[in-house]
């Protein structure tokens, strides 16, 4: 598996501004060492003859010019790459050498940056409670705090897998309902309903309501019984069985839902306590809890709930989040500036946060900065050498060309200089 990595750089627009910057900072660079060679062999053209004394100065000059340009630009090439294709050793230094650089600066700053005791040093003097305590105690900044974390909670809720969210909640919640019988734990919470009394006011409830059922039920009654009459009956005779019939039921219903010994209810306490004992006892009930229960858990309605709930749950909570009037905003904001005002006037909790933060600095930095320094030197490793090393020659380049230039313009000084003291000497 390929495991190379695109050495990060700036935007195109940015990088082909940094091209055209080293070109021209090469042209110019070159344009002087070839400037400086022409002045060299016109030199040498006029000592053919008889030549004026400035000509061995300027002669001198251009020529240790010309020979500090040329070897600037073998230092400033050879990090880079061969200069002109020669395999010489020791060059295309960034190239060949990519991956010891990579140690090398990973080790450093691991070293020099990542040190327990500097940082340590370095998070004690720049007092950060009291300076986040300060900031936070700012209604404008708490604000921004809130509107940070509502925008970070509503990009969260929003990259998340649908998906993946339906199968935690289905995980969480469906499964744990479908893994366990139904039958006797039902069983048990409608014997201990009954134990306690709480099943009294639902049989008082249904029979109360029978009662006004039966109440309003003459019409219902006389509209059967005279769907049902014989041709030949009368139809007076058919209201007065519907009113006698109507009136038995309601005598019947308010003795039901007015004694608590009735016979009925007598009777619906044992239908509860066989109800309860055979959802415990009873395999043929138990199995057909069961069948109810796959029955109502593989049911559409049942199956759409994971994505039904995470859809409204994750709207409303991304809504509320990205929402600064919302109470979740609020809270948040109310949080963040109460709790930077105490930070800000409270001394002791200023130096509790600061141990903690020192603590836990300490403790990466003891304990992870071979591992965050080894970083550097793996991503280093994984890039692609050409392109790192044209990518570094873009972001230094144009300064390597100063070197380039001064080069050529110490040469010339240092070889006019040396040309005129010899020339006193002798």
């Amino acid at each position: 598996m390929d495991t190379t990595l695109d050495v990060p750089g700036p935007s195109p627009e940015v990088e082909a501004r940094r091209r055209a910057q080293l070109r021209r900072y090469k042209a110019i660079a070159t344009g002087l060492l070839l400037f400086a060679t022409a002045i060299y062999f016109y030199c040498r053209w006029l000592e053919q003859s008889d030549p004026a004394p400035w000509v061995g100065f300027v002669r001198a000059a251009a020529e240790a010019g010309m020979i500090g340009g040329l070897a600037d630009w073998f230092a400033v090439t050879a990090l880079f790459r061969r200069p002109l294709g020669l395999p010489i050793p020791h060059t295309a230094i960034v190239k060949n050498k990519k991956d010891q650089i990579g140690e090398s600066l990973s080790g450093f700053v691991g070293e020099n940056f990542l040190n327990a005791e500097l940082v340590t040093q370095k998070i004690r003097s720049a007092d950060l409670p009291a300076k986040a305590g300060s900031w936070l105690s700012n209604e404008d900044n708490a604000q921004k705090v809130s509107s940070e974390i509502g925008s970070l909670t509503a990009n969260i809720l929003r990259a998340i897998d649908p998906q993946d969210a339906e199968a935690v909640i289905k995980h969480s919640l469906i499964e744990p309902l479908a893994a366990p019988e139904w039958g006797p734990p039902a069983g048990r919470m409608l014997e201990q309903l009954i134990d306690s009394g709480r099943t009294e006011p639902i049989i008082d409830e249904v029979f109360a309501w029978a009662h006004r059922k039966a109440i309003g039920a003459e019409e219902f009654i006389t509209l059967i019984l005279d769907e049902r009459r014989p041709t030949w009956a009368p139809k007076i005779l058919n209201e007065v069985v519907g009113q006698k019939v109507h009136s038995e039921l309601v005598k019947f219903t308010h003795a039901m839902s007015t004694d608590p010994n009735h016979e009925a209810r007598r009777a619906a306490r044992t239908f509860l306590n066989n109800f309860a004992a055979d959802l415990q006892n009873d395999p043929a009930m138990i199995e057909r809890v069961e069948k109810l229960k796959a029955d109502i858990l593989s049911a559409p309605q049942v199956e759409a709930i994971p994505a039904q709930l995470w859809a409204r749950t994750s709207t409303m909570l991304a809504d509320a989040a990205e929402d600064p009037t919302s109470l979740i905003r609020t809270k948040i904001a109310d949080a963040a500036h109460n709790w930077g005002t105490r930070l800000a006037t409270d001394p002791v909790l200023q130096q509790r946060v600061d141990e903690r933060i020192t603590r836990a600095a300490a403790f990466l930095a003891d304990n992870y900065a071979d591992d965050i320094s080894s970083i550097i030197s793996e991503t280093i490793e994984r890039w692609d050498a050409d392109e790192a090393s044209e990518k570094i020659e873009l972001m230094v380049g144009k300064d390597l060309q100063y070197i380039r230039l001064n080069g050529t313009v110490v040469g010339a000084l240092a070889g006019l200089l040396i040309y005129s003291v010899s020339h006193v000497i002798f």
